[in-house]
């Protein structure tokens, strides 16, 4: 089997959707898949990760040529709203877009059966769950790492973290107002302050509220901007505060808990496969009152204990079955 995997404006886009396509080639590397990742029409099947219009004109000739396509749904336009200037007004002729681009699909592959729910009022085309996973290996040695990056960061006690671009529909005002009501709780957040990750277009991109809220947020509330080594963050945190509002899976959620960090949620469907109490806390406005909850030692030690065993079964191994398997059926 030879697949063309092929990963639109690949050079431009960052984040858990960059993670996930570098995961599958993973996959197809470990599995001794040959792919290539240009747009190949002479392949057994055309796997696309971004329904960019030439994607979108690559799909319409596979369909013509008799090459199955098989694309990854990384995006909705429930998902895109509140990320950065204009994405609001901009999810509004996303929507009948992506309606299009999926329907080209011989199979659609869902990262969280939450995302699965959620597409099928997009296209008629055979879905199935597979998660973007993690790769533990990448995670290695991550303990190491505690004292220095506490010490970067002046951070102490049980501190609260959160990996991700920063953006309001991760839960950025949720994650400001908590710090602000617990000023003797150390919040961090280790990512870009917006989806392009620097430089002017960040600037251009970036929404107004977003950067008052970084600017006016409390002494105890750090904002890292880009980290070198994402290890780090899940050395230094204790306990992983993730109050995003849309999710098709949350990858970071995914690496915090195979390091035991125990996560308090948003309750929102996409999390509907975590138990609260057992393996997180969920909370829908009272944020404080669930991370004081994981101050105590005990709490957080058991919940971090379920939450790296629930992790397990998103490895990129286990993942690799079902990506595998997937190609072979569409084939």
């Amino acid at each position: 089997m030879r697949v063309s995997h092929y990963f639109e404006w690949e050079d431009h886009i960052t984040g858990g959707h960059a993670q996930s396509v570098r995961n599958q080639r993973k996959i197809l590397d470990r599995r001794g898949i040959e792919y290539t990742t240009e747009p190949d029409l002479n392949a057994d099947l055309l796997h696309l990760n971004n329904m960019g219009p030439r994607s979108v004109y690559y799909a319409r000739k596979a369909r013509l040529s008799g090459v199955p396509v098989l694309v990854h749904a990384h995006q909705t336009a429930e998902d895109f709203r509140e990320s950065f200037a204009l994405s609001n007004l901009l999810a509004r002729p996303m929507r009948p877009y992506l309606e299009y681009a999926y329907s080209l699909a011989d199979h659609l592959v869902c990262p969280s059966e939450h995302n699965r729910q959620v597409l099928e009022g997009y296209a008629d085309a055979p879905k199935t769950v597979i998660s973007n996973g993690f790769d533990p290996d990448m995670l290695a040695g991550y303990a190491d790492l505690r004292e220095k990056y506490r010490d970067r960061y002046d951070l102490s006690g049980t501190v609260a973290f959160m990996v991700g671009h920063v953006i309001e529909r991760k839960g950025l005002r949720s994650f400001v107002e908590t710090a602000r009501a617990m000023p003797d709780t150390d919040f961090v957040w280790f990512g870009y302050l917006n989806p392009t990750g620097g430089g002017g277009l960040d600037r251009l991109l970036r929404k107004r509220e977003t950067t008052k809220l970084v600017e006016n947020a409390p002494d105890n509330c750090t904002f890292t901007g880009y980290v070198e080594d994402i290890r780090g963050a899940y050395a230094a945190g204790d306990v992983f505060f993730f109050p995003t509002k849309n999710e098709n899976e949350g990858m970071a959620l995914l690496e915090a808990m195979a390091c035991g960090k125990p996560p308090v949620v948003r309750d929102i469907p996409t999390f509907e496969w975590l138990t609260d109490g057992t393996n997180c806390l969920k909370a829908d406005d009272d944020f404080a009152g669930a991370i004081k909850q994981v101050q105590d030692s005990d709490q957080r030690e058991r919940l971090g204990a379920n939450a790296e065993a629930a992790s397990e079964s998103f490895e990129l191994d286990t993942v690799a079955d079902d990506l595998v398997s997937l190609y072979r059926s569409v084939v």
